[in-house]
């Protein structure tokens, strides 16, 4: 496996890249990302910035599976900028990442960009009009008290322009979708898109049963290194469960558990379930990514 992984890496000659086209790897929860991404950012002097939509927050280390001793001595970017509460957006990626981005070439350095967060990752990729529209203060709030069919409802009410992909795997994605579109309802459009990013984009794949294991494997160890203890730091920081459901399955699961929702064996089952789950909604953005155009060199 390693020995394919290596011939693919090698076929692909990373070394003889420009120093400005960035490398894109890119995957499902717990295939190994962050340690290629530092792999190869040893062998060409390189730079990571992270696509992770859940990184960004100080102080959700565990659940958000950020394993820093990974990246050893290689700089990383656009990891613990945010506190806990605070409500980081797709528009404010794209411009965080620009500013990296932009930082990292003028010093000449080659750049990692690495994540799992496929709308991150294609909006930086391709460029969209659409991704820097602001958030309207109190909007989304009002929205988050709904269930997902009345979300749904809401969004039939709104002419959609069909270049405007709106993401349903969440409730958060669907409110950011209604969020665009009520903006666009008093608002014209303007903004073109960005142009597409000079990369190349790698993405792990393991089969099935791999990945199951590995999600499986890296839950328990999860638990163990105090993923319960992480939530109760947070909320006795002054997080509330509600808003711990925003931050993912993890927090979302063990607010649960804490609240006495969930019995032990039914929080590890559910949320075990859970992730297998978003790996599998995680395979199909990327295969989305494909068909919008998206080369994947693909290993597995």
């Amino acid at each position: 496996m390693i020995n394919e992984q290596q011939t693919l890496l090698s076929s692909l000659a990373l070394t003889d890249l420009p120093k400005e086209k960035v490398i894109v790897i890119l995957g499902p929860t717990a295939s190994g990302k962050t340690a290629l991404a530092v792999q190869i950012a040893k062998e060409l002097d390189a730079e990571i910035i992270s696509a992770d939509s859940r990184q960004v927050y100080r102080r959700m280390d565990i659940g958000t599976g950020k394993d820093l001793s990974e990246y050893q001595n290689i700089s990383y970017h656009l990891i613990n900028i945010c506190e806990p509460g605070e409500k980081y957006h797709l528009g404010q990626f794209i411009e965080d990442f620009q500013q990296v981005y932009q930082s990292l070439l003028h010093k000449k350095k080659r750049i990692i960009l690495c994540g799992g967060t496929g709308l991150y990752l294609q909006s930086i990729i391709q460029g969209t009009k659409y991704a820097q529209i602001p958030s309207q203060a109190g909007f989304k709030e009002s929205l988050y008290q709904l269930d997902r069919n009345e979300l749904l409802d809401q969004l039939a009410n709104y002419q959609k322009p069909d270049d405007l992909y709106i993401d349903l795997s969440t409730k958060k994605r669907i409110i950011r979708g209604i969020e665009i579109l009520e903006w666009l309802k008093h608002n014209p459009m303007t903004t073109t898109c960005s142009e597409n990013l000079n990369c190349i984009v790698i993405g792990i794949n393991p089969d099935v049963a791999t990945r199951r294991h590995k999600i499986s494997k890296r839950l328990h160890q999860r638990l163990q290194e105090g993923l319960i203890e992480e939530v109760q730091s947070l909320l006795a920081g002054g997080i509330s469960h509600e808003e711990l459901h925003y931050y993912g399955l993890e927090y979302k699961y063990v607010s649960k558990y804490i609240l006495g929702q969930l019995n032990y064996e039914e929080f590890y089952r559910k949320l075990e379930t859970e992730i297998h789950r978003y790996a599998k909604r995680q395979m199909t953005y990327f295969r989305k990514m494909e068909k919008d155009g998206i080369k994947i060199n693909w290993i597995v």
